[in-house]
């Protein structure tokens, strides 16, 4: 082999082991974090429920919902009939 190939598979280790090094790293720390909530916040933490969702969700006004069904009615009806389904 020549020196290029030995020179790229030897960068090709060190990248892959530093990458290995990093998501072990990362691994361990989020055990570690996970340990130290549970300690802090004690069984209750794990038995919580969990929170509801705090965005709230637009509801349809009837003057606006009804124009809206007839434009996408209208536009599904033109794909169906350029298309032939």
């Amino acid at each position: 082999m020549s020196e290029l190939f030995v020179t790229g598979f030897e960068l090709m280790l060190l990248g892959m082991g530093i990458v290995f090094v990093f998501l072990s790293l990362l691994v361990v720390m989020l055990r570690g974090m996970s340990a130290f909530a549970l300690r802090i916040g004690g069984p209750a933490l794990l038995n919580a429920p969990a929170s509801p969702r705090l965005i709230a969700q637009p509801q349809p006004d009837q003057q606006t919902a009804a124009p809206v069904a007839a434009v996408v009615g209208a536009a599904v009806a033109r794909y169906r009939a350029a298309r032939r389904i």
